[in-house]
C-alpha cells in the first residue's frame, strides 16, 4: 500500500506553531499554507478531515517543510514547492497534488474528492 506525505508550507516547533496562530488571526487571507488550512481550523483539525485521515486505507505521513527536508533530503534529494501531497511508492517519492493544485482548492471536501481520485 503507497504512502501519502502531506508537506505544510510551515516549519515545526512551538514558537512556529504560536507565529502561525498569530498569522492565521490577524492576517488569513496572506496565509502561505493552503494545505493547513484545508486540513485545520486555527486552533483545531476540521472534523471532516479527521474522519477521512482516520477512516483513510493508506498510511498518511504529515510533516512540516523542515521536518521533510531533515527527513528525505539525504534520502531523495528532492527539492518541491510547499505545500505538496506526495505518495511513496517502492522507495521513491511523486508529486501526487502539487502545490499549485492545493493553492486551487477551497475546501476540505474539494482535497478529500481530489485525494480520493487519484489513489
Amino acid at each position: 500500500m503507497a504512502k501519502l506525505v502531506m508537506v505544510y508550507n510551515a516549519n515545526s516547533g512551538k514558537a512556529n506553531t504560536l507565529l502561525d496562530v498569530a498569522h492565521k488571526l490577524l492576517r488569513p487571507s496572506t496565509y502561505t499554507c493552503n494545505l493547513c488550512k484545508l486540513t485545520h481550523n486555527t486552533f483545531t483539525e476540521h472534523r471532516l478531515w479527521r474522519n477521512f485521515r482516520k477512516a483513510s486505507s493508506h498510511e498518511l505521513e504529515f510533516l512540516h517543510k523542515d521536518e521533510f527536508q531533515k527527513q528525505y533530503a539525504s534520502k531523495f534529494g528532492y527539492k518541491f514547492k510547499f505545500p505538496i501531497v506526495l505518495i511513496e511508492n517502492q522507495g521513491s517519492l511523486e508529486v501526487l497534488i502539487s502545490s499549485e493544485e492545493l493553492n486551487q482548492l477551497t475546501t476540505t471536501k474539494e482535497l478529500i474528492n481530489l485525494l480520493k481520485s487519484r489513489v
